[in-house]
């Protein structure tokens, strides 16, 4: 598989989006958001010392940033400056991670569950819902490590990998914001009933990690612990599969022109001693044939 480099030498890329022409990314450990040329040139955004992960934007602009170790939801002013959206502390003990923003602004943040760089005892983790007013609320519990949440262009659905439950689970949006219909999406086989972290990775199919939707329906996938992004479709059939050679993919998004470049961060494990102390991440480029869900 031939890729085209976009960015290296970072610690850990997560959350990339596209928007307005150019990939946005936090870097975990060098605490930074990125907004990507795709010629490679590469702004910093903002400075998020307690962690940056998943992205998002109000219907105003203003992006929202996931800061992870304080558990809390920015908001980048217009400005640049950056504000408290919402302390999520009281919801949550462990890391929060992705984000999912819907059309009115309303933002869907999962959480880790259990302290996943000290390889504890597996917890479930929950949806978080955060209002444009800032209220949060419990949205869905009970997900084993929630990530990469997507929502459908329609409004009406979200979508979320179990990166240590061998699935990927969808919720009916209801007109106020809460979730309902609760299914399973894609079902990768069964787990050893165990909370052993390490027993469980070693039993996964598919380590779901960040997520895309194509106008087709199928989701993209970076699968963590298998050096390669699936394509997936509704029930779990393996479409498409980019092996990554000795790289891990921990997240991924549609984008370009014309929605057809597949963005992919790019790293050789997760375990933060090591991310922390190099700089190795990188994000590669690939086409595929069908273009990311909405607008480009």
């Amino acid at each position: 598989m031939q890729f085209t480099p976009v960015i290296d030498g970072w610690s850990f890329l997560e959350g990339p989006r596209w928007r307005d022409g150019r990939i946005w990314v936090s870097d975990f450990y060098t605490a930074r958001v990125l907004a990507v040329e795709p010629s490679g040139a590469t702004q910093v955004v903002a400075a998020v010392p307690q962690q940056p992960s998943g992205l998002g934007w109000l219907p105003d602009g203003r992006m929202l940033i996931v800061s992870m170790r304080d558990r809390r939801l920015l908001r980048r002013e217009h400005s640049g400056e950056l504000a408290e959206h919402a302390d999520l502390s009281a919801f949550s003990d462990t890391h929060l991670n992705d984000m999912a923003v819907d059309a009115r602004g309303r933002a869907y943040i999962t959480t880790f569950g259990f302290d996943l760089m000290a390889l504890a005892p597996v917890r479930d983790g929950a949806l978080l819902r955060v209002d444009p007013d800032g209220t949060v609320s419990e949205a869905a519990g009970g997900l084993k490590f929630p990530n990469g949440p997507v929502i459908t262009p329609d409004g009406r659905t979200l979508i979320v990998n179990e990166s240590c439950g061998n699935r990927v689970t969808a919720f009916d949006i209801h007109p106020d914001g809460t979730l309902g219909g609760r299914r399973v999406w894609a079902d990768f086989g069964s787990l050893p009933d165990t909370d052993d972290v390490m027993q469980i990775m070693a039993s996964l199919t598919v380590a779901a990690d960040g997520s895309a939707l194509d106008a087709d329906g199928n989701l993209w996938v970076a699968d963590a612990i298998h050096h390669r992004a699936l394509r997936i479709a509704p029930g779990g059939d393996i479409l498409d599969e980019i092996p990554t050679g000795e790289d891990n993919v921990l997240a991924l998004a549609l984008g370009g022109d014309d929605g057809r470049t597949l963005f992919l961060c790019l790293v050789p494990n997760f375990f933060e001693e090591e991310r922390r102390a190099t700089r190795v991440a990188r994000m590669v480029s690939t086409r595929v044939d069908v273009p990311l869900a909405g607008p480009a």
